[in-house]
């Protein structure tokens, strides 16, 4: 049998099965994250639109790749995207950068990295950014969307957050 050392009384035993023996025994292991699957993209970025995101410095919104806007002068590769809001999207052009070696097709969920907020210019072009990654539509609770393939080049340093 085991017993609570804390008592004023002395000491006292915990009941196998009690709610104080399960607190002893679980409270070092966490718990198992909760991992939603979407049937598809559309389904996944209504899901991000209604979670809230904020436009921040560096942070990584999910968006939902529109159409394809080729090639650019400097070897990136451009496109129209919708980035997730509580307003259903705010669509915005943006790109993969040069050094990537592949990039997402029309339709893809992807996530798009803030670099800057340009408030002097129009609305549809004051968030400056690049593509990041390819997501797959399922949302694992407490950690975020998971990442299919990363566009990102190997020469990008990552930012380190403390």
């Amino acid at each position: 049998m085991r017993y609570r050392f804390s008592s004023p009384f002395g000491r006292l035993p915990i009941t196998p099965g009690s709610t104080e023996a399960k607190l002893m025994v679980d409270w070092p292991w966490k718990k198992t994250p909760k991992v939603l699957e979407y049937r598809d993209n559309g389904q996944a970025f209504a899901q991000a639109c209604s979670e809230g995101y904020l436009p921040l410095i560096g942070a990584l919104i999910p968006a939902l790749v529109e159409e394809d806007g080729g090639l650019g002068p400097d070897g990136e590769r451009t496109f129209r995207i919708r980035v997730a809001d509580s307003a259903g999207g705010k669509s915005v052009w943006s790109c993969t950068l040069k050094e990537s070696r592949t990039f997402p097709l029309a339709g893809d969920f992807v996530g798009f990295r803030i670099v800057t907020i340009a408030s002097d210019l129009p609305d549809e072009a004051s968030l400056i950014g690049y593509i990041a990654c390819k997501l797959q539509p399922v949302f694992v609770t407490g950690k975020g969307w998971r990442v299919a393939e990363s566009y990102t080049p190997k020469n990008i340093k990552q930012d380190i957050h403390l």
